[in-house]
Formats: structure tokens, C-alpha cells, sequence
């Protein structure tokens, strides 16, 4: 016997990492791929891929989110202008990748209370208030709430970018992205960023990160939203602010002949009949003597 074989039946639980299903997993996927060719129920469970792009950004006035608006439901496109960027409070916003349902209750849970802190303490929130809140959330429900997020806001120490992974680890930077089209937006953001962006070149950095999700990844598409939260209180929210996939001017361009397009009138009907469907009074009611 191996000494993992041996580890399994002893009494003694070992310390550090456990190999003990290591055979079970690889023989679980060796039966996996030999049913997959034959008339066979055996699957192994998959893990569920989401589809979305959204970055992240801080320059030199405040901060910038952006988002792709395609929502997808397995291997279909469930909606196509799907809103992504998510009010948290008049000073921060959170974009959200993973479930739609999760993503936007967990922020409009979060945005609640950040809403009755405000009432109470009198004061704006923090953007690290809103990253506690949403942290020890996430780490409750140890992952199982599929919200990766990217949080954007300003206050008064400045404007802050933060990671925010589904669960509850977090992390600030400078410019993030999130979801299946992040590695094409990161790309965008290792070569071209630096410290001191005006807001101008910003923005276009931005369309550039998420257009480069939305157009090397399938599980993005349709348009981008802008967010653009400025130090000095203003918040200017861009819905489909840029939209790649316009097919309205390709489809003006097709020219269809006139005999596809047939005038009322046309087809001739030979006979017509109508038959009043039947109400209740003229159905007749029995009394039937109870036994």
C-alpha cells in the first residue's frame, strides 16, 4: 500500500493539505470522459461560467467605472442592455460581475444601509464603509452569493478603486477589472495607464478597456455604460454611452425587393364563418341528490 493509501485508514488525521480523494477525483474523471462518448448520465459538475466585463479606474479627478450590458443565461444571450453599474450612494457606485439577481440585491441591500448610516450619523459615507459592508457579506455566505465586484467612489480622503471577490476578499488599486473579459480589458489598462489622467483621456481608456472584453470574449457584448464620479460631488452617469453593435444603418443598407412586401387584399377569402363561443347560460344545471 502507498502512503496515501495508508494516510486514508489511519487514525491520525494528518496535518497540512489532503491528497485522500485525489485517485477517487481522477478515476470520477476518467468515467466522466469515457460515458461522455456513450448513452450515459454520468457528469461531473461543472463549474458555472458567467459572462461579463467591467473595469475600474482612478484619474486625476476622481474615478471611472465602466461595463459591457450583455447578460447571458448559459449559451444564450438572456438580455441585451442589461445594466451593470450600480448606485451604492450619491458618492460611490459598484459594478458587478456573476449572477444578475446576486450582483443587484446584494447592492441594493448594501446601498440601504448606507442610506440609514447617513441618516444617523449625519455625515457622507465612506467609501471604506461601504467595502466593510459588502466584505463581510460576501464572506458569510463563504462564496456562494456569485457577486464579483468593482467599487468606485470618492471621499474625503480622496477617490478609491477597489476589488471586491465573491468571497469577501478585497483589495485596492488603481485600476481593476473583473469577469470573463477582464484579461483583454487588463491589457488596455498595463500598457496605457499612469498616474495624473485627465478625465478626457479616462474616458477613452475606458471604452477602450471594455471594448476590448466585448469584442475578445464571447460571454460580453452589446454597449457600454460609463460612470464617471468627480472629487468635486458630481456624478455623471452615461447610459450606452458607446454602442459598437448598431445594426440599425446595416440593416437601412439591405434592399429588399417590392414583391416580398404583399399589400392588404391580396390573398382572396373564400369563406368566412363565426361560432359565438358558449357562456354559462346556456349551459343547463342538474341537481344531483347527494347519496
Amino acid at each position: 500500500m502507498s502512503e496515501q493509501t495508508q494516510n486514508i485508514f489511519s487514525s491520525t488525521v494528518p496535518s497540512g493539505f489532503s491528497f485522500a480523494n485525489t485517485h477517487r477525483n481522477a478515476n470520477l474523471v476518467s468515467a466522466a470522459n469515457a460515458a461522455s462518448n456513450k448513452s450515459s448520465t454520468v457528469r461531473l459538475a461543472q463549474a458555472k461560467k458567467t459572462g461579463t466585463t467591467i473595469v475600474g479606474m482612478v484619474f486625476a479627478g476622481g474615478v471611472i467605472l465602466g461595463a459591457d450590458t450583455r447578460a447571458t443565461s448559459g449559451e444564450e444571450v438572456a438580455e441585451k442592455n442589461c445594466q451593470k453599474i450600480h448606485y451604492l450612494a450619491p458618492n460611490m457606485y459598484c459594478a458587478g460581475a456573476g449572477t444578475a439577481a446576486d450582483t443587484d440585491k446584494t447592492t441594493e441591500l448594501i446601498s440601504s444601509q448606507l442610506a440609514l448610516l447617513r441618516l444617523d450619523t449625519h455625515l457622507p459615507s465612506r467609501v471604506v464603509t461601504a467595502l466593510t459592508l459588502l466584505k463581510r457579506m460576501l464572506f458569510r455566505y463563504q462564496g456562494h452569493v456569485s457577486a464579483a465586484l468593482i467599487l468606485g467612489g470618492v471621499d474625503i480622503q480622496g477617490p478609491h478603486v477597489y476589488h471586491i471577490y465573491p468571497h469577501g476578499s478585497t483589495s485596492k488599486l488603481s485600476y481593476a477589472t473583473m469577469g470573463s473579459g477582464s484579461v483583454a480589458a487588463m491589457s488596455v489598462f498595463e500598457t496605457s495607464w499612469r498616474d495624473g489622467l485627465t478625465e478626457d483621456e479616462g474616458i477613452a481608456m475606458v471604452k477602450r478597456a471594455v471594448s476590448a472584453g466585448v469584442f475578445n470574449d464571447l460571454g460580453s457584448g452589446s454597449n457600454i455604460d460609463l460612470c464617471i464620479i468627480r472629487t468635486d460631488g458630481t456624478v455623471d452617469y452615461r447610459r450606452n454611452e458607446v454602442k459598437p453593435n448598431e445594426i440599425g444603418p446595416l440593416r437601412a443598407m439591405v434592399q429588399r425587393s417590392g414583391r416580398m412586401t404583399l399589400a392588404n387584399g391580396v390573398t382572396p377569402i373564400l369563406h368566412s364563418s363565426y361560432s359565438p363561443h358558449p357562456t354559462l347560460a346556456d349551459v343547463d344545471v342538474m341537481e344531483v341528490e347527494a347519496s
